[in-house]
């Protein structure tokens, strides 16, 4: 739906610049007869002119009429045109929304499912946009499958070391501010904020999980104790930082937040390049969403936040 509004908007404004153009040329050459009469008005009937320059005067000014006559024909076609192409572009829209309320209706799972999907894209993003602001430099994306925000590893760390680099904990820190920030609106807990501004889907974190990721150069067994070093660093002054986050639970008790290494199990890119293992080398922040598993289940879902809150501000 939103692909297909800016596709309108986008020719509406093409169409609406091209008409403008064609009133713009009209409004010209109508002056330039005016100019003209205002000319040829001022010759006294004493004054004579060349026959040749009068009828020069009096071609030219035929061919501005016929010049003016067919603009004015092409811009009503072509507004015409647009008029048409926006008639049929409210069409397909509203056939498009009437699908998506039939679908819905049809499946409510699976709507439901669209919907988170689309809120952790959101979520992620928005923790981008933010590190970015706050870190210009930071090499830091969504993945393709908009489920965890990555840092390229050298970014954090040196090569080998599970030691963050100089400067870098302040960065692991901000991220850690930030998410403290965003999980009130997702969990259950001491710390549940839920409403319905923040999260009107009613979806709810599973997990949050922090992994460490190694090339595979070297040793197998060190990639997995170095990946997981890594990402227990990180988690270590997140947590320090922000000491609450461990109170975020799922709709199980659960605290959200869990750390995990994979060594070169994971790969993003082929590791056959300098580029493709500095890129495998990295930190994940993956954001797992809890999947009902029936539409009966939705609705509990919600009432459980709903409760949470209430839950969290008589303790």
């Amino acid at each position: 739906m939103r692909g297909s509004s800016r596709r309108r908007q986008h020719e509406d404004e093409e169409e609406s610049a091209f008409v403008s153009m064609t009133d713009l040329t009209v409004s010209f050459l109508f002056i330039i007869m005016i100019l003209l009469a205002w000319s040829a008005s001022k010759i006294s009937k004493n004054e004579t002119v060349p026959k040749a320059d009068f009828e020069k005067v009096v071609v030219e000014r035929n061919r501005l009429e016929l010049e003016r006559a067919r603009l004015e024909e092409e811009r009503k076609r072509l507004q015409q045109l647009s008029d048409e192409r926006r008639q049929r572009i409210e069409e397909l829209e509203s056939r498009i929304a009437e699908l998506e309320k039939r679908l819905a209706k049809k499946n409510p799972l699976e709507a439901y499912m669209a919907q988170v999907s689309d809120l952790r894209r959101k979520i992620l993003e928005g923790l981008q946009a933010q590190l970015k602001l706050d870190f210009p430099d930071l090499q830091v994306m969504v993945s393709e499958q908009m489920d965890a925000l990555r840092f390229k590893g050298d970014g954090l760390f040196e090569s080998g070391q599970s030691k963050l680099s100089q400067g870098k904990p302040e960065i692991v820190r901000r991220i850690a501010t930030r998410l403290n920030e965003i999980l009130p609106c997702y969990t259950l807990g001491r710390q549940a904020r839920w409403q319905a501004g923040c999260n009107d889907v009613g979806a709810v974190i599973e997990a949050v999980q922090v992994e460490g990721h190694t090339d595979i150069t070297g040793n197998e067994n060190a990639n997995f104790t170095l990946s997981t070093e890594r990402a227990n660093t990180t988690f270590f002054v997140m947590k320090e930082r922000e000491p609450a986050l461990t109170q975020h639970r799922n709709l199980r008790d659960q605290p959200v937040m869990s750390v995990a290494g994979y060594g070169a199990m994971r790969p993003i890119v082929d590791n056959g390049t300098p580029e493709g293992r500095a890129t495998n080398r990295r930190i994940d922040l993956r954001i797992i969403m809890y999947t009902p598993q029936s539409s009966e289940e939705i609705e509990s879902i919600r009432a459980r936040l709903r409760d949470s809150v209430t839950a969290a501000g008589t303790r």
